[in-house]
């Protein structure tokens, strides 16, 4: 017998409800939020956040990008978002600590800033007596590499689904924003997004939950 299939919810207040849930459970809680490239798993691991308050910090896995000088020396640099572009090894060491504070030790996460295209280390500061921390990433249920291990530590994994169109026009839009011409931007969304959204929504399945909100609320 296979893994039971995901939970589907649709209303934000419910996963709300399941995020104090677990940040009520006792000892530290690690709730994974994943999806393809823009689905919404940044906005709504955000809206968590920002309602669990001082109960909860955000460590998103872009932190864990590769230096623009080193995906270079990769020759990977126009690929940069995909799988193989990030430090997925550091990652897991990072949610590894996280998931087992110590005394009153702060752990510290990187941060990536999309304005530079670049990680820095040691942004977000991680107390030991923090209740939840949320994650989130395309790459979170991904059974493969390192990747494999990050599941496991999760108390609990989301999966942010929506319809493609809307998803594509958002990645789009943030391309445009962030300084790509129009023609550049939807070369990158149809490319390298899609080809990495495509391995992301192959894990689907391993998820807890599958998120299906509103696009006005993802």
């Amino acid at each position: 017998m296979g893994e039971p299939p995901p939970i589907e919810i649709r209303a934000l207040p419910l996963l709300l409800e399941r995020a104090q849930r677990l940040a009520g459970a006792g000892g530290r809680r690690l709730l994974g939020i994943a999806g393809a490239p823009g689905a919404g798993k940044s906005t709504l691991a955000r809206r968590v956040v920002d309602e669990l308050g001082e109960a909860a910090r955000l460590v998103p896995m872009d932190g864990f990008h590769l230096s623009n000088a080193e995906l270079s020396r990769l020759g990977r640099l126009d690929r940069k978002g995909a799988i193989d572009t990030f430090d997925a090894a550091g990652y897991l060491s990072l949610l590894s600590r996280l998931s087992d504070p110590r005394g009153s030790e702060v752990i510290y996460a990187p941060e990536f800033r999309r304005e530079f295209e670049e990680s820095f280390a040691g942004a977000i500061a991680i107390e030991a007596e923090l209740p939840l921390v949320v994650t989130e990433g395309n790459y979170l249920l991904v059974d493969s590499g390192p990747w494999a291990g990050v599941r496991e530590l999760l108390d609990e994994s989301w999966f942010c689904a929506i319809e493609g169109e809307v998803r594509i026009e958002r990645l789009i839009a943030r391309h445009v924003r962030y300084g790509r011409s129009s023609d550049d931007a939807q070369g990158r969304t149809l490319g390298t997004d899609e080809r990495n959204a495509r391995l992301v929504e192959a894990h689907r399945h391993l998820a807890d939950i599958v998120v299906r909100l509103d696009a006005t609320e993802a």
